[in-house]
């Protein structure tokens, strides 16, 4: 039976850096086993397999089976355009226009994105050689959205824009619908983003049909979105035969804070991502003890208002911590061992602090810059490294949509010297094929 959400108590370790047990206590705290249950694996391996095999009846089957959704055919679970635009046409006006507001600012940061690194360039040398990079969109992608828990609008945002800009041919939606319920914000999203196709499939089965195909679902060149256990086990399987995003563990936020922001202010943003599991991790870092008490207070006094108060009770409990530290340079130092998927600089001088930070998906700096604007509205994506991945992963952009190649024309004369320089290193690789290609096109051969 659930308690009462006056009743719960929500506590996140309280630790200090000059404890001789920190560097324990830390540890233990951050652990997170990434590792899929053995039982979810071989359950997703026969899905895919399956699905390889029997296309959409396998797909049907399982719908039936998982989403409680019974349709003879395939086309009852594609919707068509026309379903995504009335979907957009009955939202109250409130909503539409913040829908168009959040995808007109996440299209301007794309853009300005793709101006930035995805743009084609070469030059000729000396000789006359022709060096360079043609940056090339995918043609066409998969983006999962979950349905489960709750429904991501935002989510559809942040992976079809950027594919989008970066000129995708073509851009198939797979949202699960459990017992046929649609959520009108996410299929209004879809309508908003410019989504080509969209399914009302989830799971592994959903991300089967897409990397294998289906006679009614096409299949991709790339996955991209999070989902549950059994999704993120699929795309693990999956890649080689299409491309992936990442591989999303549980939410993080780690606030680093100087106590001139609010208690109220930062115990909701650890709320934020503590409201979306259980496992989810909030860690506030401050070198001000008793601001750290204050922030207690705010999450004893603020918690039973709010309607995930179990998740979030739960979350804060079993893996959030408040941390004193020596100094806000030490809190920096260990930031950039936690390497989050969120980073708030709740400080008066965020711009001190920044480049102190090398390692985390999103930086959010000021007091005034919740993450929750992130997740939404600011522009920048919101689909970001986890589990520590911001150590050598970036968040999702026109980046991952576009795949490069290299251009080399190499003139006549160019060919004398690189001819020579090529024969000499793969007659010491012992490729004799390679070395005589390369001479028989110099002059004096």
């Amino acid at each position: 039976m659930n308690a009462p959400a006056a009743s719960l108590r929500a506590q996140p370790l309280r630790l200090a850096t000059a404890s001789a047990s920190f560097e324990a206590d830390f540890k233990a705290r951050l652990h997170w086993s990434a590792d899929t249950d053995a039982a979810i694996e071989q359950r997703v391996a026969d899905i895919l397999a399956d699905v390889q095999q029997r296309g959409d009846a396998a797909v049907l089957e399982y719908t039936r089976r998982f989403d409680g959704l019974d349709v003879a055919s395939m086309g009852a679970l594609e919707l068509t355009a026309a379903e995504l635009a009335a979907a957009f046409d009955s939202l109250p006006a409130e909503q539409r226009e913040a829908l168009q507001a959040a995808a007109r600012r996440v299209r301007s940061y794309h853009e300005a994105q793709k101006k930035a690194c995805g743009e084609s360039w070469s030059y000729r040398d000396e000789d006359g050689t022709l060096l360079g990079q043609k940056v090339t969109p995918l043609d066409r992608v998969g983006i999962y959205v979950p349905g489960g828990k709750a429904a991501y609008p935002s989510s559809v945002l942040m992976n079809a824009i950027p594919a989008h800009v970066a000129g995708v041919g073509e851009i198939v939606m797979v949202v699960p619908t459990p017992r046929g319920e649609k959520n009108p914000l996410v299929l209004a999203a879809a309508y908003v983003a410019g989504v080509t196709r969209a399914f009302t499939i989830g799971g592994a089965q959903a991300v089967a049909a897409l990397a294998y195909g289906t006679a009614t679902v096409p299949n991709v060149d790339k996955i991209t979105g999070p989902g549950n256990a059994y999704v993120a086990a699929a795309k693990r399987r999956v890649f080689g035969t299409v491309g992936i995003d990442m591989i999303a563990g549980p939410s993080e936020i780690l606030v680093l804070a100087d106590g001139s922001t609010p208690a109220d202010w930062v115990a909701m943003d650890l709320f934020s991502q503590a409201e979306h599991d259980e496992l989810a991790q909030s860690i506030l870092l401050s070198p001000d003890a008793d601001y750290l008490t204050q922030v207690q207070a705010a999450i004893d006094r603020l918690l039973p208002s709010l309607p995930r108060a179990e998740i979030i009770a739960k979350s804060l409990n079993g893996r959030g911590a408040l941390i004193h530290t020596r100094s806000m340079e030490e809190a920096c130092e260990i930031a950039n061992r936690i390497a989050p998927e969120h980073l708030e600089i709740s400080s008066r001088d965020p711009q001190r602090w920044e480049p102190l930070l090398r390692h985390a998906g999103a930086i959010f700096m000021g007091a005034y810059t919740s993450e929750s604007l992130g997740d939404y509205c600011a522009g920048p994506n919101h689909v970001l490294p986890t589990s520590g991945t911001a150590r050598f992963s970036s968040p999702l952009g026109v980046y991952d949509f576009q795949k490069r190649s290299s251009l080399i024309e190499v003139s006549e004369a160019g060919a004398q010297t690189l001819g020579r320089i090529a024969a000499v290193l793969a007659y010491g690789e012992g490729l004799q094929a390679h070395a005589r290609a390369a001479e028989l096109r110099l002059k004096s051969n």
